[in-house]
């Protein structure tokens, strides 16, 4: 069963945390659709224990689809590493029900001009407790009688446990060489500050015992519209941030799309599938103003998968295709206030890497 080999691993990387300022931060862990619901793997009382890292470096900037080239030419651009490991503990009740609890682990760095006096490159940083995700799963079909294909629906709380306020030391050079302790940058910022509501709807069909298709959905949906941070980083917000709300964070809701296909030999199985990752420019739920930088991301994502009878190791590399930073409340706010169009910009990467290891117990 190809395609339920390949999903155990393409759904272990479910996480939404976008290639670049785009704040999609990891905010998922395992998904339950890790195994045939009808398999021996999903027996009842079993556990899997996944822990998956995932490494960006965004740095090349983007005002819609287009990209600004001379950012990198004039040394003016930003750079973030991003790193996330989440460690996910599944308990899998029976072949249609199961529970997992993702606990996020973050480190990011994030360097600039324009943060630090505009003279030199310095460095900002980050690291701690990401936001956790628990999450409830259920297939849909019964999986005596669905034996190719099947769909599971997952419903779950982000919790606002990552410090959505980490502070680092800016430096303002001047005559004074000024060192000001203030907020990260959004976007590396550990959490976001809001209690989420996650919803997912993943499945797959095999056509053959070696090829099949798979697909999922993901949303989260954040009520909250601010989380009270300032984004003046230890210094006073412009009279511009204040008139059009950007003075302090947004906290947004995230999407993300995936489909594609696998084949399985031997103990490997490859997939090839797209990805879209997106933060949205106004949420299904509460305000959408505040300082954010809404995106979306299209990826292609090759993969490949070893798996044992208890142990599965995989890597699966989104590889970015289109990239586009959409017009924000605040944008819109400043285009009415002044006349003219406003649209801020936000800095992607080209590639993210996950690599992870998955191991099933009694």
């Amino acid at each position: 069963m190809s395609c339920v080999a390949a999903v155990f691993a393409l759904f272990t990387t479910t996480k939404v945390n976008a290639q670049g300022c785009v704040a999609i931060r990891s905010t998922g862990g395992l998904c339950a659709m890790d195994e045939h619901p009808d398999s021996a793997s999903a027996a009842e009382g079993s556990w899997l224990l996944n822990s998956n890292s995932r490494y960006f470096r965004s740095y090349k900037h983007f005002v819609g689809t287009a990209e600004q080239k001379q950012r990198i030419a004039l040394g003016t651009n930003v750079i973030n590493h991003a790193y996330t490991n989440d460690i996910t503990l599944t308990r899998i009740f029976n072949n249609r029900w199961s529970f997992a609890v993702d606990v996020p682990i973050v480190d990011n760095s994030r360097s600039s001009l324009y943060e630090h006096g505009g003279k030199e490159r310095l460095q900002t940083h980050s690291f701690g407790l990401g936001d956790v995700r628990l999450t409830a799963y259920a297939w849909l079909l019964n999986p005596a009688k669905a034996r190719k294909g099947n769909i599971q629906v997952g419903l779950g709380l982000k919790l606002a446990t990552g410090a959505y306020n980490y502070q680092d030391y800016f430096y303002h050079q001047g005559t004074t060489d000024a060192k000001v302790l203030g907020p990260v940058d959004q976007s590396i910022q550990l959490g976001d500050g809001g209690t989420g509501i996650t919803t997912e709807i993943n499945a797959y069909y095999n056509f053959t015992h070696k090829f099949g298709v798979y697909g999922g959905f993901y949303y989260l949906m954040s009520p909250r519209e601010q989380n009270g941070v300032s984004t003046a980083r230890g210094g006073t917000a412009s009279a511009k941030a204040i008139a059009n709300g950007s003075d302090i964070m947004s906290v947004p809701d995230q999407v993300m799309l995936r489909a594609g296909a696998s084949y399985g030999t031997g103990k490997f199985d490859f997939s090839a599938g797209a990805r879209y990752e997106c933060l949205p420019v106004h949420d299904l739920v509460g305000g959408s103003n505040g300082f954010r930088r809404p995106g979306n991301i299209l990826s292609a994502e090759p993969g490949v998968t070893f798996r044992l009878k208890t142990l599965s190791i995989y890597a699966f590399v989104p590889v970015a295709l289109r990239r586009e930073r959409t017009q924000s409340v605040p944008d819109k706010i400043s285009t009415d206030l002044t006349g003219t169009y406003t649209q801020g910009d936000a800095a992607f990467a080209d590639y993210a890497v996950n690599i992870g290891i998955t191991y099933r117990f009694k």
